[in-house]
């Protein structure tokens, strides 16, 4: 396993993330347990989950579950650099979601304890607060930090101008701030390209992609399909996706039987091949699934591929790959 720092931090992180989003839902405590420790067994180091995960209000069921795999020793805490997240709702009362300072207190205490911890590594911001002063948020995260209860900020979900917003607010602190940001970026939904990672590099944020393969649209479902196997794009949105872009997802499918490769890999590399990317968030739902991702992170795509890449699956802006403004503007 390859290792980068996240960002202009001096934290190294594993080249793909173990996204533990199914944790609970989809996968049972005891093939999560597993499943961690075989990610520690391949290098993995770096692993995100979030105070709303489990969607059982207020009761951080994956969180609970990483607390539980955390107290079984062996250093997997000590190995393991957690990512959590605040800002959905974990109560029906006020002050229970967002980035208030009193929320934010709450919040990361309450993660502290289902996590079993006594520190996070990154704490990140779900989506940005309009409703919250910068002066605030900084704030209350300072004291965290100081406090030692947190190590790293990193923000999701923000627009380009909410992490210049961010930056600019913590520079006026003397504080670190934000040192990355999780936001959807894969092949079919390059809109990060336009201001996202501009900013995220200018400002020094490691990138986390999250939905890498488009909600399993880049990971072989014509394939799958058949071959007779179900899969989560079979219905709802992922569905009504698939039949807008059948034709180009065929041909990628085509292309990634051309080089041999799986297609979830071959879109995890291509991510990898992004200038500013930290790491892929991978979500698997056994153990399984975690080992066939590892071939991404050794995979190596050439310029030919790219070029066929970005035929398939064009960069946002009829000016091609280009950050804004002149993805669209001369």
């Amino acid at each position: 396993m390859e290792y980068t720092h996240l960002g202009r931090s001096g934290l190294s992180v594993s080249r793909l993330c173990l996204g533990t989003m199914n944790f609970g839902p989809e996968t049972s405590e005891a093939d999560s347990h597993a499943i961690m420790d075989r990610a520690h067994e391949h290098g993995l180091n770096f692993f995100d989950t979030a105070n709303v995960y489990g969607w059982k209000q207020g009761e951080g069921v994956t969180e609970q579950i990483i607390g539980r795999w955390f107290a079984q020793g062996g250093n997997r805490r000590e190995k393991t650099v957690i990512a959590t997240k605040l800002y959905g709702s974990m109560g029906d009362w006020p002050n229970a979601n967002k980035l208030s300072a009193l929320n934010i207190r709450r919040a990361a205490d309450a993660s502290l304890k289902r996590l079993q911890t006594d520190y996070i590594d990154l704490y990140q911001m779900h989506h940005v607060d309009r409703d919250t002063p910068w002066d605030e948020i900084w704030e209350a995260f300072s004291v965290l930090r100081q406090q030692g209860k947190v190590i790293y900020f990193g923000s999701s979900n923000f627009a380009g101008w909410h992490i210049a917003q961010a930056a600019e607010a913590a520079r006026t602190r003397g504080f670190l701030g934000l040192v990355s940001e999780q936001s959807i970026y894969n092949l079919m939904t390059r809109w990060a390209e336009l201001e996202v990672l501009p900013a995220a590099k200018h400002y020094g944020l490691g990138v986390i992609p999250w939905s890498p393969l488009h909600g399993g649209l880049l990971g072989g479902v014509l394939r799958k399909q058949r071959e007779g196997g179900g899969s989560r794009s079979s219905s709802g949105r992922a569905a009504d996706a698939l039949e807008k872009h059948r034709d180009t997802i065929d041909a990628y499918e085509k292309l990634c039987a051309e080089l041999g490769e799986d297609p979830a890999n071959v879109g995890l590399a291509w991510l990898l091949h992004q200038d500013g990317v930290t790491a892929p968030i991978i979500g698997p739902r056994t153990a399984e699934q975690l080992d066939s991702s590892l071939r991404a992170a050794e995979l190596k795509l050439d310029a030919e591929v790219l070029g066929k890449l970005d035929e398939l699956f064009p960069a946002p802006g009829p000016n091609g790959s280009k950050p804004a403004p002149e993805a669209y503007a001369w």
